[in-house]
Protein backbone atom coordinates (compact mmCIF):
# COMPACT_ATOMS: atom_id res chain seq x y z
CA UNK A 1 0.00 0.00 0.00
CA UNK A 2 0.92 3.63 -0.43
CA UNK A 3 0.13 5.85 2.53
CA UNK A 4 -1.53 9.24 2.51
CA UNK A 5 -1.83 11.69 5.41
CA UNK A 6 -4.84 14.01 5.31
CA UNK A 7 -4.89 17.36 7.14
CA UNK A 8 -8.21 19.23 7.33
CA UNK A 9 -6.52 21.78 8.22
CA UNK A 10 -7.76 23.18 11.53
CA UNK A 11 -6.96 26.32 13.53
CA UNK A 12 -5.40 24.65 16.60
CA UNK A 13 -7.35 25.07 19.83
CA UNK A 14 -9.25 23.27 22.55
CA UNK A 15 -13.06 23.68 22.59
CA UNK A 16 -12.68 26.08 25.52
CA UNK A 17 -10.12 28.17 23.66
CA UNK A 18 -12.35 28.33 20.57
CA UNK A 19 -15.12 29.76 22.69
CA UNK A 20 -12.88 32.18 24.57
CA UNK A 21 -11.15 33.51 21.42
CA UNK A 22 -14.17 33.51 19.12
CA UNK A 23 -13.98 33.97 16.23
CA UNK A 24 -10.64 32.21 16.46
CA UNK A 25 -10.10 32.11 12.68
CA UNK A 26 -9.83 35.93 12.67
CA UNK A 27 -6.66 35.74 14.76
CA UNK A 28 -3.43 35.96 12.79
CA UNK A 29 -1.34 34.25 15.47
CA UNK A 30 -3.63 31.20 15.34
CA UNK A 31 -3.59 31.07 11.52
CA UNK A 32 0.20 31.19 11.67
CA UNK A 33 0.17 28.31 14.16
CA UNK A 34 -2.03 26.27 11.80
CA UNK A 35 0.28 26.93 8.85
CA UNK A 36 3.34 25.91 10.88
CA UNK A 37 1.66 22.70 12.03
CA UNK A 38 0.81 21.81 8.44
CA UNK A 39 4.44 22.25 7.39
CA UNK A 40 5.83 20.26 10.32
CA UNK A 41 3.44 17.36 9.75
CA UNK A 42 4.13 17.32 6.00
CA UNK A 43 7.87 17.20 6.62
CA UNK A 44 7.47 14.47 9.22
CA UNK A 45 5.25 12.39 6.93
CA UNK A 46 7.83 12.73 4.17
CA UNK A 47 10.61 11.53 6.45
CA UNK A 48 8.53 8.56 7.63
CA UNK A 49 7.79 7.31 4.12
CA UNK A 50 4.28 8.55 3.38
CA UNK A 51 3.59 8.90 -0.34
CA UNK A 52 1.11 11.80 -0.35
CA UNK A 53 -0.10 14.70 1.81
CA UNK A 54 -3.66 15.91 1.21
CA UNK A 55 -5.92 18.54 2.77
CA UNK A 56 -9.49 19.81 2.42
CA UNK A 57 -11.02 22.85 0.76
CA UNK A 58 -13.49 24.68 3.02
CA UNK A 59 -14.34 28.33 3.55
CA UNK A 60 -15.97 30.71 6.05
CA UNK A 61 -15.09 28.60 9.11
CA UNK A 62 -14.93 31.37 11.70
CA UNK A 63 -15.03 28.54 14.26
CA UNK A 64 -11.61 27.43 13.01
CA UNK A 65 -12.58 23.89 12.03
CA UNK A 66 -11.69 22.76 8.48
CA UNK A 67 -10.40 26.28 7.88
CA UNK A 68 -8.14 25.41 4.94
CA UNK A 69 -9.77 27.74 2.39
CA UNK A 70 -8.36 28.11 -1.12
CA UNK A 71 -6.19 25.04 -1.92
CA UNK A 72 -3.54 26.59 -4.19
CA UNK A 73 -1.63 28.67 -1.58
CA UNK A 74 -1.37 25.62 0.69
CA UNK A 75 -0.19 23.51 -2.23
CA UNK A 76 2.64 25.91 -3.06
CA UNK A 77 3.57 26.42 0.58
CA UNK A 78 3.83 22.70 1.34
CA UNK A 79 5.69 21.96 -1.89
CA UNK A 80 8.20 24.68 -1.01
CA UNK A 81 8.84 23.18 2.44
CA UNK A 82 9.23 19.54 1.33
CA UNK A 83 11.47 17.69 -1.12
CA UNK A 84 9.95 14.43 -2.35
CA UNK A 85 6.44 13.80 -1.06
CA UNK A 86 3.49 14.40 -3.39
CA UNK A 87 0.93 16.97 -2.31
CA UNK A 88 -2.53 18.10 -3.31
CA UNK A 89 -5.97 19.05 -2.07
CA UNK A 90 -8.57 16.37 -1.42
CA UNK A 91 -10.10 18.11 -2.87
CA UNK A 92 -10.88 21.07 -5.02
CA UNK A 93 -14.66 21.51 -4.60
CA UNK A 94 -15.24 21.62 -8.33
CA UNK A 95 -18.77 23.15 -8.51
CA UNK A 96 -17.30 26.33 -6.97
CA UNK A 97 -14.38 26.69 -9.42
CA UNK A 98 -13.73 27.95 -12.90
CA UNK A 99 -12.42 24.69 -14.40
CA UNK A 100 -9.72 26.25 -16.58
CA UNK A 101 -8.33 28.29 -13.69
CA UNK A 102 -8.22 25.12 -11.62
CA UNK A 103 -6.46 23.24 -14.43
CA UNK A 104 -3.91 26.04 -14.72
CA UNK A 105 -3.26 26.25 -10.96
CA UNK A 106 -2.54 22.52 -10.98
CA UNK A 107 -0.36 22.69 -14.10
CA UNK A 108 1.76 25.56 -12.78
CA UNK A 109 2.28 23.87 -9.39
CA UNK A 110 3.13 20.59 -11.12
CA UNK A 111 5.69 22.34 -13.31
CA UNK A 112 7.19 24.27 -10.38
CA UNK A 113 7.54 21.07 -8.32
CA UNK A 114 8.60 18.90 -11.28
CA UNK A 115 5.78 16.45 -10.85
CA UNK A 116 4.93 16.35 -7.13
CA UNK A 117 1.26 17.34 -7.42
CA UNK A 118 -1.83 15.19 -7.01
CA UNK A 119 -5.36 16.41 -7.70
CA UNK A 120 -8.28 15.60 -5.45
CA UNK A 121 -11.83 16.55 -6.40
CA UNK A 122 -14.95 16.96 -4.27
CA UNK A 123 -18.53 18.15 -4.73
CA UNK A 124 -19.03 20.08 -1.49
CA UNK A 125 -20.96 19.54 1.75
CA UNK A 126 -21.80 22.77 3.54
CA UNK A 127 -24.20 25.33 1.99
CA UNK A 128 -22.72 28.23 3.97
CA UNK A 129 -19.94 28.48 1.42
CA UNK A 130 -20.81 26.20 -1.52
CA UNK A 131 -23.95 28.25 -2.22
CA UNK A 132 -21.92 31.48 -2.28
CA UNK A 133 -18.87 30.41 -4.27
CA UNK A 134 -20.89 28.14 -6.57
CA UNK A 135 -23.58 30.70 -7.35
CA UNK A 136 -22.51 31.17 -10.98
CA UNK A 137 -23.54 27.55 -11.63
CA UNK A 138 -26.43 27.73 -9.12
CA UNK A 139 -24.60 24.90 -7.34
CA UNK A 140 -25.72 23.72 -3.91
CA UNK A 141 -24.51 20.73 -1.89
CA UNK A 142 -26.45 17.48 -1.80
CA UNK A 143 -27.43 17.96 1.86
CA UNK A 144 -30.15 20.32 0.61
CA UNK A 145 -32.06 17.55 -1.14
CA UNK A 146 -32.29 15.30 -4.23
CA UNK A 147 -32.58 18.13 -6.74
CA UNK A 148 -29.53 19.86 -5.30
CA UNK A 149 -27.67 16.54 -5.48
CA UNK A 150 -28.62 16.00 -9.14
CA UNK A 151 -27.67 19.53 -10.15
CA UNK A 152 -24.41 19.49 -8.16
CA UNK A 153 -23.36 16.22 -9.80
CA UNK A 154 -24.28 17.49 -13.27
CA UNK A 155 -22.18 20.64 -12.81
CA UNK A 156 -19.28 18.63 -11.35
CA UNK A 157 -19.14 16.14 -14.22
CA UNK A 158 -19.34 18.84 -16.91
CA UNK A 159 -16.57 20.95 -15.38
CA UNK A 160 -14.40 17.85 -14.99
CA UNK A 161 -14.52 17.32 -18.74
CA UNK A 162 -13.29 20.89 -19.28
CA UNK A 163 -10.37 20.30 -16.90
CA UNK A 164 -9.26 17.19 -18.78
CA UNK A 165 -9.51 18.99 -22.12
CA UNK A 166 -7.44 21.86 -20.70
CA UNK A 167 -4.56 19.48 -19.91
CA UNK A 168 -4.46 17.95 -23.41
CA UNK A 169 -1.99 19.16 -26.01
CA UNK A 170 -4.68 19.80 -28.63
CA UNK A 171 -6.71 23.03 -28.62
CA UNK A 172 -10.35 22.42 -27.80
CA UNK A 173 -13.81 23.86 -27.93
CA UNK A 174 -16.65 22.99 -25.57
CA UNK A 175 -20.31 23.92 -25.48
CA UNK A 176 -21.92 22.61 -22.32
CA UNK A 177 -24.93 23.49 -20.25
CA UNK A 178 -22.84 25.49 -17.76
CA UNK A 179 -19.58 26.33 -19.53
CA UNK A 180 -18.41 27.29 -23.03
CA UNK A 181 -15.00 27.44 -24.70
CA UNK A 182 -14.35 29.83 -26.36
CA UNK A 183 -16.90 32.36 -25.26
CA UNK A 184 -19.09 32.89 -27.16
CA UNK A 185 -19.00 29.28 -28.29
CA UNK A 186 -19.22 30.16 -32.00
CA UNK A 187 -15.90 31.99 -31.73
CA UNK A 188 -14.96 35.48 -32.85
CA UNK A 189 -12.65 37.30 -35.21
CA UNK A 190 -9.09 37.18 -33.91
CA UNK A 191 -7.20 40.31 -34.92
CA UNK A 192 -3.64 39.01 -34.33
CA UNK A 193 -4.44 36.02 -36.52
CA UNK A 194 -1.14 36.16 -38.40
CA UNK A 195 0.91 35.74 -35.22
CA UNK A 196 -1.28 32.94 -33.90
CA UNK A 197 -1.27 31.18 -37.28
CA UNK A 198 2.51 31.35 -37.38
CA UNK A 199 3.47 30.75 -33.74
CA UNK A 200 0.40 29.37 -31.95
CA UNK A 201 -1.11 25.93 -31.61
CA UNK A 202 -2.46 24.44 -34.85
CA UNK A 203 -6.24 24.34 -34.73
CA UNK A 204 -6.91 27.46 -32.68
CA UNK A 205 -8.04 29.39 -35.77
CA UNK A 206 -10.28 28.50 -38.67
CA UNK A 207 -9.49 29.36 -42.30
CA UNK A 208 -10.96 32.86 -41.91
CA UNK A 209 -8.81 33.70 -38.89
CA UNK A 210 -11.60 33.31 -36.35
CA UNK A 211 -10.70 31.91 -32.93
CA UNK A 212 -12.53 28.58 -32.65
CA UNK A 213 -10.51 26.71 -30.02
CA UNK A 214 -8.19 27.51 -27.13
CA UNK A 215 -5.21 25.77 -25.55
CA UNK A 216 -4.51 26.73 -21.90
CA UNK A 217 -0.83 26.78 -20.93
CA UNK A 218 1.22 25.37 -19.37
CA UNK A 219 0.41 21.70 -19.48
CA UNK A 220 1.16 19.60 -16.39
CA UNK A 221 4.67 18.25 -15.83
CA UNK A 222 3.21 14.75 -15.33
CA UNK A 223 1.76 13.25 -18.51
CA UNK A 224 -1.04 13.26 -19.37
CA UNK A 225 -1.81 14.84 -15.98
CA UNK A 226 -1.24 14.29 -12.23
CA UNK A 227 -3.05 11.43 -10.47
CA UNK A 228 -6.70 12.35 -9.79
CA UNK A 229 -8.48 11.29 -6.59
CA UNK A 230 -12.14 11.56 -5.58
CA UNK A 231 -12.51 12.74 -1.99
CA UNK A 232 -13.96 10.47 0.72
CA UNK A 233 -16.37 8.65 -1.55
CA UNK A 234 -19.46 6.98 -0.07
CA UNK A 235 -21.94 6.44 -2.92
CA UNK A 236 -22.13 3.77 -5.60
CA UNK A 237 -22.87 6.36 -8.29
CA UNK A 238 -19.68 8.32 -7.54
CA UNK A 239 -17.55 5.18 -7.32
CA UNK A 240 -18.80 3.97 -10.71
CA UNK A 241 -18.27 7.40 -12.26
CA UNK A 242 -14.68 7.39 -10.95
CA UNK A 243 -14.09 3.97 -12.52
CA UNK A 244 -15.30 5.15 -15.92
CA UNK A 245 -13.10 8.25 -15.76
CA UNK A 246 -9.94 6.61 -14.39
CA UNK A 247 -10.21 8.57 -11.14
CA UNK A 248 -9.03 7.00 -7.85
CA UNK A 249 -11.86 7.01 -5.28
CA UNK A 250 -10.86 7.32 -1.64
CA UNK A 251 -13.60 5.24 -0.04
CA UNK A 252 -14.95 6.13 3.41
CA UNK A 253 -17.51 3.33 3.75
CA UNK A 254 -17.63 1.01 6.79
CA UNK A 255 -15.03 -1.75 6.72
CA UNK A 256 -14.98 -4.53 5.80
CA UNK A 257 -18.28 -5.38 4.10
CA UNK A 258 -19.45 -2.05 2.64
CA UNK A 259 -15.93 -0.87 1.74
CA UNK A 260 -15.24 -4.13 -0.09
CA UNK A 261 -18.59 -3.84 -1.87
CA UNK A 262 -17.65 -0.31 -2.96
CA UNK A 263 -14.31 -1.58 -4.24
CA UNK A 264 -16.15 -4.24 -6.23
CA UNK A 265 -18.37 -1.57 -7.80
CA UNK A 266 -15.20 0.14 -9.01
CA UNK A 267 -13.62 -3.04 -10.39
CA UNK A 268 -16.82 -4.05 -12.18
CA UNK A 269 -17.37 -0.62 -13.74
CA UNK A 270 -13.71 -0.34 -14.79
CA UNK A 271 -14.07 -3.67 -16.61
CA UNK A 272 -17.02 -2.29 -18.57
CA UNK A 273 -14.77 0.61 -19.58
CA UNK A 274 -12.06 -1.76 -20.79
CA UNK A 275 -9.76 -1.73 -17.74
CA UNK A 276 -9.09 -5.07 -16.06
CA UNK A 277 -8.19 -4.47 -12.40
CA UNK A 278 -7.75 -6.64 -9.34
CA UNK A 279 -9.92 -5.82 -6.34
CA UNK A 280 -8.46 -2.77 -4.62
CA UNK A 281 -6.39 -1.58 -7.56
CA UNK A 282 -6.63 2.20 -8.18
CA UNK A 283 -8.63 2.60 -4.96
CA UNK A 284 -7.94 4.29 -1.64
CA UNK A 285 -9.40 3.53 1.78
CA UNK A 286 -9.78 6.41 4.25
CA UNK A 287 -9.92 5.85 8.03
CA UNK A 288 -9.71 7.79 11.24
CA UNK A 289 -6.77 6.29 13.11
CA UNK A 290 -5.67 6.55 16.74
CA UNK A 291 -2.59 4.74 17.98
CA UNK A 292 -1.19 4.73 21.51
CA UNK A 293 1.03 2.80 23.88
CA UNK A 294 -2.20 1.41 25.34
CA UNK A 295 -5.78 1.10 24.14
CA UNK A 296 -6.83 3.59 26.82
CA UNK A 297 -4.32 6.16 25.48
CA UNK A 298 -5.63 5.71 21.93
CA UNK A 299 -9.24 6.02 23.07
CA UNK A 300 -8.47 9.24 24.94
CA UNK A 301 -7.14 10.75 21.71
CA UNK A 302 -10.09 9.42 19.73
CA UNK A 303 -12.63 11.04 22.08
CA UNK A 304 -10.92 14.42 21.74
CA UNK A 305 -10.22 14.33 18.00
CA UNK A 306 -12.18 14.88 14.80
CA UNK A 307 -15.41 13.62 16.36
CA UNK A 308 -15.68 17.19 17.73
CA UNK A 309 -16.23 18.32 14.11
CA UNK A 310 -18.69 15.55 13.33
CA UNK A 311 -20.69 16.30 16.47
CA UNK A 312 -20.89 20.03 15.86
CA UNK A 313 -21.24 20.16 12.06
CA UNK A 314 -21.71 16.99 9.98
CA UNK A 315 -24.32 15.43 12.24
CA UNK A 316 -26.48 18.54 11.90
CA UNK A 317 -26.82 17.88 8.16
CA UNK A 318 -26.83 14.06 8.20
CA UNK A 319 -28.67 12.55 11.18
CA UNK A 320 -26.98 9.17 10.59
CA UNK A 321 -23.55 10.61 11.43
CA UNK A 322 -22.61 9.66 15.01
CA UNK A 323 -21.63 12.28 17.59
CA UNK A 324 -19.35 9.99 19.62
CA UNK A 325 -16.34 7.92 18.58
CA UNK A 326 -17.67 4.48 19.54
CA UNK A 327 -19.96 4.00 16.48
CA UNK A 328 -17.03 4.85 14.19
CA UNK A 329 -14.97 2.13 15.83
CA UNK A 330 -17.85 -0.36 15.60
CA UNK A 331 -18.37 0.37 11.89
CA UNK A 332 -14.67 0.12 11.10
CA UNK A 333 -14.38 3.72 9.91
CA UNK A 334 -12.02 4.39 12.84
CA UNK A 335 -9.10 2.17 13.81
CA UNK A 336 -8.12 2.60 17.47
CA UNK A 337 -5.57 0.78 19.59
CA UNK A 338 -1.96 -0.14 20.22
CA UNK A 339 0.70 -0.74 17.59
CA UNK A 340 -0.28 -4.41 17.48
CA UNK A 341 -3.97 -3.54 17.17
CA UNK A 342 -3.35 -1.23 14.21
CA UNK A 343 -1.07 -3.78 12.56
CA UNK A 344 -3.85 -6.35 12.75
CA UNK A 345 -6.38 -3.89 11.30
CA UNK A 346 -4.11 -3.02 8.38
CA UNK A 347 -3.39 -6.68 7.83
CA UNK A 348 -7.12 -7.27 7.52
CA UNK A 349 -7.40 -4.37 5.07
CA UNK A 350 -4.60 -5.76 2.97
CA UNK A 351 -6.00 -9.30 3.04
CA UNK A 352 -9.65 -8.50 2.30
CA UNK A 353 -9.51 -5.37 0.12
CA UNK A 354 -5.85 -4.69 -0.75
CA UNK A 355 -6.29 -1.01 -1.73
CA UNK A 356 -3.44 0.73 -3.50
CA UNK A 357 -3.76 3.65 -1.05
CA UNK A 358 -4.52 4.00 2.65
CA UNK A 359 -5.43 7.51 3.83
CA UNK A 360 -5.19 8.52 7.48
CA UNK A 361 -7.52 11.43 8.34
CA UNK A 362 -5.38 12.96 11.07
CA UNK A 363 -6.43 15.24 13.91
CA UNK A 364 -4.23 18.28 13.35
CA UNK A 365 -5.76 21.18 15.23
CA UNK A 366 -8.10 19.11 17.40
CA UNK A 367 -5.32 17.41 19.34
CA UNK A 368 -2.12 19.16 20.51
CA UNK A 369 0.63 18.99 17.92
CA UNK A 370 2.88 16.91 20.18
CA UNK A 371 0.09 14.32 20.46
CA UNK A 372 -0.43 14.16 16.68
CA UNK A 373 3.33 13.82 16.17
CA UNK A 374 3.57 11.07 18.80
CA UNK A 375 0.91 9.05 16.99
CA UNK A 376 2.50 9.71 13.60
CA UNK A 377 5.89 8.60 14.90
CA UNK A 378 4.47 5.36 16.32
CA UNK A 379 2.65 4.58 13.09
CA UNK A 380 5.50 5.59 10.82
CA UNK A 381 8.17 3.58 12.62
CA UNK A 382 6.24 0.59 13.99
CA UNK A 383 3.44 -0.06 11.48
CA UNK A 384 3.93 1.58 8.08
CA UNK A 385 7.20 -0.22 7.09
CA UNK A 386 5.43 -3.60 7.17
CA UNK A 387 2.84 -2.52 4.58
CA UNK A 388 4.76 -0.29 2.18
CA UNK A 389 4.95 -1.36 -1.42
Amino acid sequence: MKFMLHINPVVPASPQERERLRPIAHRTEKIQQMLQEMVELAQMAEDLGFEIITYSEHHFYTEGMEAGATPTPHLLNLLFHTKRIKIGPLGFVLPTWDPIRLALDVAWADQMSRGRVVVGLARGVFPRWVNVLGQHYQAQPAVLGPEAERHNREVFEELFQVIKLSWRDEPFSFKGKYYQVPYPAEGFEWLPKEATARYGAPGELDDRGWLRRISPVPKPYQKPHPPIFQALTMTEETIRWAAREGVIPVIFLPFPDMAIKGAQFYTDEAAKAGRTLRLGQDIGLARLLYIGHSYADAMESARNGSVFLFRNFHSKFYSVIPETIEPYIESGTAFVGTVDDIRRKLGEVQEKMNPDYFLWVCDQGYLPLYEVKKQLELFGTKVLPEFLG
